[in-house]
């Protein structure tokens, strides 16, 4: 793989985390401690929840996927979780998480990309791996920011604040 377009890849992953951070901030300014952990039923997540899982998916996909840690998670508390933490506890995990996770990726370098590793026994290139997990948080930060608007009946003006 040419190195400038893997050096892009991986500058442009660590930013897209980070901008993820910011919008899943925003909600978490908004939601008081029981909306964090609010469900409409059981087929539901909460955003607790969806920020657990994340944390857990990021751990397994990157800190141990690409960086080598060990595989700590246990993906069904992520989904059992019904309390127990505060808001603030939770976007702290989730800063933490995605902290750690981009200095995994901003410390990779270029020429590992097509390397080949197994979280969750899948046998993925690292590029992959990274990918899996941006896209992951991508996914989950937008169930976040419309469970937000939902619960605070307001649309949050992430990307363009318009008048109304």
């Amino acid at each position: 793989m040419d190195n400038e377009i893997g050096a892009s890849f991986l500058s442009f992953s660590s930013a897209k985390l980070e901008h993820m951070m910011a919008f899943t901030r925003s909600c978490f300014e908004r939601l008081s401690d029981e909306q964090v952990w609010q469900r409409q039923g059981d087929y539901e997540n909460s955003v607790g929840n969806l920020i657990l899982h994340l944390c857990g998916n990021m751990r397994q996909w990157i800190m141990h996927g690409v960086g080598g840690a060990a595989d700590v998670r246990v993906r069904e508390q992520e989904f059992s979780t019904d309390g127990g933490m505060s808001a603030k506890e939770l976007i702290r995990l989730f800063e933490e998480t995605i902290a750690e996770a981009r200095g995994v990726i901003d410390s990779l370098p270029a020429e590992r990309l097509m390397e080949r590793t197994t979280p969750q026994g899948r046998d993925v290139s690292v590029l992959e791996a990274i990918y899996q997990v941006v896209g992951h948080v991508q996914l989950h930060t937008g169930q976040i920011i419309l469970m937000t608007k939902q619960m605070c009946s307001t649309d949050l003006d992430l990307t363009m604040p318009r008048p109304r």
